[in-house]
């Protein structure tokens, strides 16, 4: 038997794939979007328009724009659902019957769902024809999206539309995995070339003559250059088998002499195949000649590859194209478009430039980022928003295996790139030990025996024999004095006793080996550990020690843990005031590592005063980082000093996840549900749910962004940032295997469930 969902439902009344078109594969991609970061509460289905009867219908509904009476038919059809909540309508000239599309009329008159539109095109200067006819789409709404500001302008000034129903989402991109083009030219086999490239579904208005009549100049002077014509011409200009357009193009190529230089790639490609040509092209040369085109897919999607751009002026271009990212030309100036693609081809370093600018620029409109713009509107328009609930992506170990070498794990990453020049450190190796250790449980995935121990070898690597660690060592293996020097090099150490109580405390499901080697570098650095003094160190070394203390009971380490603790204390009483529950006068990284400090020697100890402490001074940090539902690290521009008022801006995934271990650590302690509920809130950061609206993170390698700044996220994705967000997401995957009562959690010998 079907078992039947009771999700919501939006439905999209559009054209869909297998349906060529620009508009079918935008709402394919806005759809996959929405259901990656929301199909745990909502689902989408299609009202697919086509223009001719369908015997065998793939879509919920759908409607021949054809037929006036259908119209009124599917509206009726969609009203008995009475899980759908939405209508999302994709509206675009010519895609409805009648006037202007006014067939659309009798599917507005009869529908009883709130709707929305999408309008793909905005027409300046219009007749009053024309705006009365909008005027009257949007009265049965009072919500649209359009995808640039000047779209939103031309509404407001030409249209008279409200600012406030009109929402801006740029054209949706697929995230990538940055790479140079000289790296994914190797997949094509044109490694010595220098790649240009258009694409798109053909037609006159893509104007790829004005590509080709350019290409002759370049390659006069330039004549290594390939020029990639991407796409199948549009099949609604394919008339009786005969592709004019095409055969128009390929006459030019002769006529030009370019046969050498012009490579037509005749085929609608998968996005995946698409977006690896986009990574070899050294330059995008967009040509379409409509000046009023409100947008441009194919635009957008070029340099979300990080594709450095010769552009046409047309509306789109104007807004987005900045010079840091490219060059705008006058619409078919075939001489403006040799001019400067001969300039870029001649500065390499300047392609590299702008094509990291392109790519960052254009992250902010990924299709999960449209996904929370959309989501943002549908909550003003449907019952019940708060019903609608994040997912959690796919836990993905992609870019920390890219980022892990036969030595340990690279410090740092240019963009998704791993930087080899920035070397290891004990930190960073603490931490991917940790979470490997945390998945290796999770899964039993043999594949994470090798990064363990990887880890784990660099930490015995870097252990002194008075039991102390380094903290740095370069890409050659090699100490450096002045970088094992630094005045946080307590908190590198006590790290790596926390990794080490880790790979303990799993003893029971890890090799022999690893674990004896663990404890070994543990034993040898509880002398060590004795003296720890800056608070977070002490707070990173409880952790560990009382990990190994649940799984090897040690009277010696339990001492260490209340000598560590009491220094803690003592610093909590010398600072704490009423209206400062703290151990220090400022609120720094990492915060939470202090009261879990507290939680833990209560735990071990049984005294009543570590037990106040840690849930005090956990109220107090929570008071400063949660506000109306949300959740806000403390900046990393200045600290947030007692007695003055926080920064803003500057967060850090660091911060973010050590909030969720330490509630983690209260709630297995004491069962309270704000906790949890708190627990999500702070992952829901990573998710989106941040002052910028965007994702924290890259879906396809499981990359962790390593920041967010007052305007930008900061892509780069080091060993930190990545860590902190699969380490994060390993604790949220297990509760929602225990909310789904897959797995049960594991109580540790104190009876209090631990996840690690």
């Amino acid at each position: 038997m079907k078992k039947i969902s009771n999700k919501s439902k939006i439905v999209f009344l559009s054209t869909f794939p297998p349906t060529q078109c620009g508009i079918a594969t935008y709402t394919q991609d806005t759809i996959k979007g929405i259901t990656d970061v929301f199909g745990k509460s909502i689902t989408c289905e299609i009202c697919e328009l086509v223009d001719k009867p369908q015997t065998n219908p793939t879509q919920a509904f759908t409607l021949n724009t054809k037929e006036r009476a259908e119209y009124t038919k599917v509206a009726e059809e969609i009203n008995k659902d009475k899980n759908v909540k939405l209508v999302h309508i994709q509206h675009e000239f010519g895609l409805f019957g009648g006037n202007y599309g006014d067939h659309l009329l009798d599917f507005l008159n009869a529908v009883k769902k709130p709707l929305t539109y999408t309008f793909h095109s905005v027409i300046p200067n219009p007749n009053n024809e024309l705006k009365t006819f909008v005027k009257l789409l949007l009265s049965y709404s009072n919500s649209v999206f359009v995808m640039t500001n000047q779209s939103k302008e031309i509404l407001i000034k030409d249209y008279d539309i409200n600012e406030d129903i009109i929402t801006t989402v740029p054209h949706g991109t697929h995230i990538v995995i940055y790479e140079e083009p000289a790296q994914a030219k190797a997949k094509f086999d044109i490694q010595n070339k220098i790649v240009l490239s258009t694409f798109g579904l053909l037609g006159e208005g893509k104007n790829i003559e004005t590509g080709l009549q350019a290409l002759a100049k370049i390659v006069e002077k330039e004549p290594n250059v390939l020029y990639l014509i991407i796409g199948k011409t549009h099949p609604n200009l394919i008339k009786d088998g005969v592709d004019t357009y095409r055969d128009k193009l390929e006459a030019l190529v002769d006529e030009l002499n370019l046969h050498n230089n012009v490579r037509f790639i005749n085929q609608y490609l998968d996005t995946e195949e698409l977006l690896e040509y986009l990574k070899a092209t050294d330059i995008y040369l967009f040509t379409s000649k409509d000046p009023n085109q409100a947008v441009s897919g194919t635009f957008a999607y070029a340099m979300s590859c990080a594709c450095p751009m010769v552009a046409s002026k047309i509306a789109h271009t104007k807004e987005v194209l900045t010079s840091d990212c490219g060059v705008l030309v006058d619409i078919g100036n075939v001489d403006q478009f040799a001019e400067e693609t001969l300039k870029l081809i001649s500065d390499e370093n300047l392609r590299r430039e702008m094509g990291i600018n392109a790519f960052t620029k254009m992250r902010a409109s990924s299709w999960e980022n449209a996904a929370l713009t959309h989501m943002d509107t549908y909550k003003k328009l449907i019952e019940n928003p708060s019903d609608i609930k994040y997912s959690y992506p796919d836990i993905q170990l992609r870019h920390i295996k890219r980022l892990t070498t036969d030595l340990g794990i690279i410090q740092f990453s240019k963009i998704s790139v791993p930087d080899l020049e920035s070397g290891y450190t004990l930190d960073d190796n603490a931490r991917a030990l940790i979470a490997f250790c945390m998945h290796y449980k999770l899964t039993r995935d043999k594949d994470d025996l090798p990064y363990i121990l990887i880890y784990l070898d660099f930490i015995e690597r870097c252990q002194k024999p008075k039991g102390n660690f380094i903290n740095y060592v370069d890409q050659e293996n090699r100490e450096h004095i002045e970088q094992n020097a630094e005045v946080n090099l307590e908190d590198s150490n006590a790290r790596a006793i926390w990794a080490l109580g880790t790979v303990v405390s799993n003893s029971d499901i890890l090799p022999e080996n690893i674990s004896k080697k663990a404890a070994k570098c543990f034993l040898n650095s509880l002398k060590w550990a004795e003296n720890i003094q800056s608070p977070r160190s002490i707070g990173f070394a409880t952790k560990g020690l009382y990990l190994y203390h649940n799984a090897i009971p040690n009277l010696y380490v339990a001492a260490i843990i209340n000598k560590l603790n009491a220094k803690l204390l003592a610093n909590y009483e010398d600072t704490a005031s009423e209206d400062w529950q703290w151990f220090e006068n400022y609120l720094t990284y990492g915060n939470g590592i202090l009261p879990e400090s507290m939680l833990y020697a209560y735990l071990i100890t049984n005294k009543p005063v570590y037990k106040k402490v840690a849930l005090d001074s956990l109220d107090f940090l929570l008071s400063k980082t949660f506000a109306d539902g949300n959740f806000k690290a403390i900046s990393n521009q200045s600290w947030y000093h007692k007695g003055s008022e926080p920064q803003q801006y500057g967060e850090q995934p660091i911060d973010v996840t050590y909030t969720i271990q330490t509630l983690n650590a209260f709630y297995n302690a004491f069962e309270t549900p704000e906790y949890r509920k708190k627990m999500k809130i702070a992952f829901n950061w990573f998710l989106g749910k941040n002052h910028l609206n965007q994702i924290m993170y890259n879906p396809v390698s499981g990359g962790g962004y390593d920041g967010l700044e007052r305007n930008n996220v900061n892509l780069n994705q080091g060993a930190e940032s990545t860590v902190c967000y699969l380490t994060a997401r390993l604790i949220m995957e297990n509760y929602a295997l225990a909310e789904s009562k897959v797995i049960p959690l594991i109580k540790s010998r104190t009876g209090v469930a631990i996840n690690l």
